[in-house]
């Protein structure tokens, strides 16, 4: 009995030793899950929230992807619309040789026919076949007829994408079987953000410490899109909203009866009094100047109802300059008009921006890094 006794004593302090050991070795995970998660948090507490706001087709996505390509991440894969574009040309010509009074003018060749109905057909579908050197000829032969030209040159009545010209040009290089996107391909193709999608980065480079770590999250810009943001509100930095400033005289794609602008307008308005952004930073990104720049010398500003008292105050370069501080100033009143007299003292920069420039955007995210460490050295009472 004695003998049981021990043996059973034995195997008690045997199984406490097991015990103590898994015990120990339960509680040197659960430490180290603990000294992680106070890790994560520390670094979290030194990335700042970005959130980049726009109505569509504003090309914040193209600056997000200039992000990407900032912090050294691979560009996305590229998707070339090819028969979109083609579709678009060929249904507008055919809608502007009945509607116009010099209907002439689009025309479209009767030998090139067959291929625009071909072409808008392929446009309809659901998945496109692979661009070939056969199927890129024949869009070219149909980008070359003057009908379809006259028609370029009034894309923005017809939804066509900023885009279009340039891949047409390209269609060759696209077509070929060995074919790598470029950068520019990237930067210049159009797909419709829907979701949300983020990235970390640091404008000055990922391994300087003088600059802040960003996460910058892009969302997509559509109407139906809007009800995304809403989660995303809170603890923002800084709210980058992007402006097309050439779209004065387009409509919407979702709604074909609202001026482009005059949606930015509203929608800059409404971001401005979310009770979420009183101290949120403000950068203004007027974007598209590179299309402005070209468009503004041919259609006036005032075309535009919010700039309908706009008076053009010289030609060439004076008068480019003159639109853009005008647009400017516009913005900047309405910033100040939508913002309460509490919340004057955040910060607000205006940015003139291309997005498809690497060097302009590059150099904007520096300064605008150097502002928000400004502002945080002043609230630190550094400054």
């Amino acid at each position: 009995m004695l003998s049981g006794l021990v043996e059973n004593m034995g195997l008690l302090c045997s199984r406490n030793r097991r015990y103590s050991a898994a015990d120990s070795e339960e509680n040197a995970q659960t430490a180290e899950i603990e000294r992680r998660i106070e890790q994560e948090t520390k670094a979290e507490k030194h990335i700042q929230k970005l959130l980049l706001l726009g109505a569509g087709e504003s090309g914040k996505s193209t600056i997000f992807k200039q992000a990407r390509h900032t912090n050294g991440s691979p560009f996305v894969k590229v998707i070339v619309l090819y028969a979109d574009n083609a579709d678009i040309l060929y249904d507008g010509s055919k809608e502007l040789a009945q509607n116009e009074t010099d209907s002439t003018a689009y025309v479209l060749s009767s030998e090139h026919k067959d291929i625009g109905e071909k072409l808008s057909e392929i446009g309809g579908r659901l998945d496109y076949p692979r661009l070939t050197k056969e199927l890129a000829q024949e869009i070219e032969t149909l980008w070359k007829d003057p009908a379809i030209q006259e028609t370029c040159a009034r894309g923005s009545e017809l939804q066509l994408p900023d885009c279009a010209q340039y891949f047409m040009e390209n269609l060759h290089r696209l077509s070929d079987t060995n074919y790598i996107p470029t950068k520019e391909d990237v930067l210049y193709s159009r797909v419709r953000t829907t979701g949300v999608v983020e990235i970390q980065f640091s404008p000055v480079g990922e391994h300087k410490k003088s600059g802040e770590v960003y996460r910058l999250f892009d969302v997509g810009g559509q109407r139906n899109e809007r009800r995304k943001w809403i989660h995303l509100f809170e603890g923002v930095t800084a709210v980058i909203f992007c402006a097309a400033i050439s779209e004065y005289d387009q409509t919407l794609f979702e709604d074909e009866q609202k001026n482009r602008m005059m949606e930015t307008k509203e929608l800059f308005d409404w971001v401005l009094k979310q009770p979420c952004f009183e101290k949120t930073s403000f950068m203004l990104f007027l974007n598209k100047f590179d299309i402005f720049e070209k468009k503004v010398l041919k259609v006036p500003l005032n075309v535009c109802e919010w700039f309908k008292d706009y008076q053009p105050g010289s030609t060439g370069k004076q008068e480019i300059e003159h639109a853009y501080e005008y647009v400017k100033k516009k913005f900047e009143e309405l910033y100040f008009q939508s913002t309460a007299p509490d919340r004057v003292d955040r910060v607000f920069k205006i940015y003139r921006t291309t997005a498809l420039d690497q060097k302009l955007v590059k150099k904007t995210f520096k300064l605008v890094d150097e502002t928000l460490r400004r502002r945080n050295l002043f609230e630190a009472g550094l400054l």
